[in-house]
């Protein structure tokens, strides 16, 4: 008989089982140590790994009228996911191959319960001596719900009589061992020896200290676990992320890591996966990014789910309509939430991010990608802009970062259309620096002609005032606005000076971000992405950046760009409304050129 870990791989490489790209490369991780792990010196343990599926069908389920009292039985997905943390050994000890595994899908999945159940099987079943079982987060409320789901999930099996129930603190005197709830006090964390450490919704942790205090608390065990278990968040700049971002290098195969386990279950999106196809796209549905909307591909986020869809396939549902054990994620549940969300814009971030576990950008993102992606009209071919009347936003970046040029060209036969043309220039030395987080997106946008680098570990900005210099020329440029930060004075000074700026024939003028003067420069960029009528091309240095962008609204109403809460770069987004700005205030030419000008 096809071992179930085995069984699960095998029909979600076939198909048979729909997930996305990352559960399939998890698979496919899991299928290629099977045929090489001797060379590599690990082998897959039958025994242990059964041993620890057979655990849990010791355990009784507490939660709720349908399941109370109920055996533990666990889904095919969760099978997989115990098979390989207890399966895998290696060769030169027989110990535990995997000291972390990192669990991310929706809510609902009854990822806690999981997590519990872990957990009493490392402190009771796991044949450690002194074991100490912690179960982390930021508050010991969020640390006690998988705290007590090892304590209720063995109150009423045969383990209960081994263990010792306390208001905050199991215990088993035959081993020594002890189970404990931790909050985010650092200082209670110091002195731990940890052997199971879980911590629960890592996309909640303001900082990195519990995850690398626990981390740093299990040097001293033969074979101890780390569990993380979390949906997807909002902040980017996190622990949680950085752990994620560790595993989808590991399961790429960029990163050769034999002790990191992990799997996500989310959509496959363009975020994720940029060679996918925005939906919009003329192109085969495979070849897309997955539609929220889409009943059948919720399974991708919740492998838990439980319900027949629209269309009448069925998840968690056998031949006679039963739910199948194990399967718990109510499918007319996301059902009535997605419905919600598809009405109202406000509730769609929290529906993305929480039931179909998609990281976004921020709690309240200012633009949608799909309208932004239905703004990429036609080719933005630069030379059929030469001699165009058009008008500038410049947004200097600080030392070392992003300084962004935007150009405006408005058509003759509709003013409100505009083709946009971006610079984005770069320290060179901040593409290889190992502190920013986006270097490998900034080496491919060079790559690619989309980013400029300038010479050093700072923004030049004699060489961005020779490039603007050169646009000058090459085009019929109205007004230049530039953001009086930074450098802003300096800058408008010099380049004022080389292109003849004065008091009398302004051509450069200083703006800010201001809420009272951007306020209606971002009512006006949201009516005419509405309409599709900024023609960016493209552009994915400007996309990445719109998917960034966050605004905050003052007591009148008034929005500005955010660009401490936008979880990314946005100076292209900046320039493109300092831009919009000056286009509001001006009166285009109307100019038609002779082909030999061109």
């Amino acid at each position: 008989m096809t071992h179930p870990s085995i069984k699960y791989a095998e029909d979600v490489l076939s198909g048979e089982i729909i997930a996305c790209k990352w559960v399939k490369l998890a698979c496919q991780r899991f299928m290629d140590d099977l045929e090489h792990a001797d060379e590599r010196g690990f082998y897959f343990d039958v025994d242990a790994a059964d041993h620890a599926l057979e655990f849990f069908s010791y355990l009784k389920l507490w939660k709720g009228r349908e399941y109370r009292g109920k055996e533990f039985v666990l889904g095919g997905h969760y099978q997989f996911i115990t098979a390989n943390i207890f399966g895998w050994k290696r060769k030169s000890d027989d110990f535990r191959r995997f000291r972390t595994a990192y669990i991310e899908m929706g809510r609902k999945g009854a990822k806690s319960t999981y997590a519990g159940g872990v957990g009493a099987y490392m402190f009771v079943a796991d044949g450690e001596d002194g074991a100490e079982v912690y179960c982390a987060a930021t508050k010991r409320d969020q640390a006690k719900i998988v705290w007590n789901n090892i304590k209720n999930l063995t109150k009423k099996s045969i383990f209960a009589k081994l263990i010792n129930y306390m208001t905050n603190n199991l215990s088993i005197e035959s081993t020594w061992s002890k189970c404990e709830p931790l909050s985010s006090d650092s200082k209670s964390l110091d002195g731990l020896d940890t052997h199971y450490g879980c911590l629960d919704e890592l996309h909640a942790h303001p900082t990195p200290d519990v995850h690398d205090l626990v981390d740093d608390s299990v040097g001293s065990r033969a074979q101890p676990l780390i569990l993380i278990i979390t949906t997807a968040g909002f902040d980017q700049e996190g622990v949680c992320y950085q752990r994620r971002e560790y595993l989808t290098r590991v399961l790429k195969g960029i990163v050769e890591d034999d002790t990191f386990f992990g799997i996500i279950y989310t959509l496959d999106t363009k975020k994720d996966w940029p060679e996918l196809k925005t939906r919009t796209a003329k192109c085969p549905d495979e070849e897309k990014e997955d539609d929220w909307q889409d009943e059948e591909n919720w399974i991708k986020a919740m492998p838990g789910l439980c319900g027949v869809t629209t269309s009448g396939v069925r998840y968690g549902i056998d031949e006679n309509g039963d739910p199948v054990p194990g399967y718990m994620t109510k499918l007319e549940d996301v059902r009535k939430k997605a419905k919600y969300a598809s009405e109202i814009p406000a509730a769609q971030n929290n529906f993305l991010t929480k039931r179909l576990n998609i990281w976004t950008q921020q709690a309240t993102r200012w633009l949608s990608l799909e309208i932004w992606d239905a703004n990429n009209t036609a080719p933005v071919i630069e030379k059929n802009m030469l001699g165009r009347w058009c008008v500038a936003g410049i947004d200097l970046s600080s030392i070392s970062d992003l300084t962004c040029d935007v150009y405006l060209f408005p058509r003759d036969d509709d003013r409100k259309f505009v083709d946009l043309i971006m610079r984005c220039w770069c320290p060179e030395a901040r593409l290889y620096d190992k502190k920013n987080k986006y270097r490998d997106q900034y080496q491919a946008w060079e790559r690619n002609g989309w980013l400029i680098k300038t010479p050093g570990d700072v923004i030049d900005y004699d060489f961005v005032r020779a490039e603007v210099l050169k646009d000058y020329k090459k085009f019929d440029m109205g007004l230049i606005g530039v953001d009086y930060a930074f450098q802003g004075v300096d800058f408008i000074t010099k380049l004022g000076n080389k292109i003849g700026h004065s008091e009398k024939n302004p051509k450069i003028i200083g703006t800010s971000n201001a809420a009272q003067k951007m306020g209606p420069v971002c009512d006006e960029f949201e009516r005419r992405l509405l309409v599709h009528k900024i023609n960016h091309g493209g552009n994915p240095i400007l996309r990445f950046m719109a998917d960034s962008v966050c605004v905050r609204e003052n007591a009148d109403g008034y929005k500005k760009p955010d660009k401490d809460k936008s979880q990314g770069k946005i100076d292209g987004i900046v320039a493109t409304l300092y831009a919009l700005d000056r286009l509001m205030r001006s009166k285009p030419k109307r100019k038609i050129l002779m082909p030999a000008a061109v």
